[in-house]
């Protein structure tokens, strides 16, 4: 079995996990991933629920080392805000780069979410 950006030792449990997320994704990752998916993107191809090291990431453009996330409501969360700076240290100093949209961003918004990442590739 080939690991590309995961650690092999808890690959299966990661792997459960991300197929869990796909089939059970928010309104606003499901919005953003038909907008990703329907080449809104165009030579810049996503996966959705990606892992890398011990992460799950909800959407990454692996040529390009970007990595999008959408956050929930309990990303305001003290703890949570504490281990989302810490994996996003992490994933950084793997060269990954992260854009972050809420919820609210996404689904009020997807036009400009868009058009950020566009601007990302430029």
């Amino acid at each position: 079995m080939e690991y590309k950006t995961a650690h092999p030792d808890i690959y299966p449990l990661l792997k459960e996990n991300a197929r869990k997320n796909r089939k059970n994704m928010t309104m606003a990752e499901h919005l953003l991933w038909e907008a990703l998916r329907k080449k809104r993107m165009e030579g810049h191809p996503f996966l959705r629920q990606h892992i890398i090291g011990d992460y799950i990431v909800d959407f990454l453009s692996r040529d390009d080392g970007l990595i999008i996330e959408v956050d929930g409501g309990y990303h305001s969360e003290p703890r949570q805000q504490e281990y989302d700076s810490q994996r996003a240290d992490w994933l950084e100093q793997q060269g990954y780069h992260i854009l972050r949209f809420s919820y609210e961003e996404v689904m009020n918004d997807i036009e400009n979410v868009i058009k950020t990442i566009e601007l990302y590739f430029k």
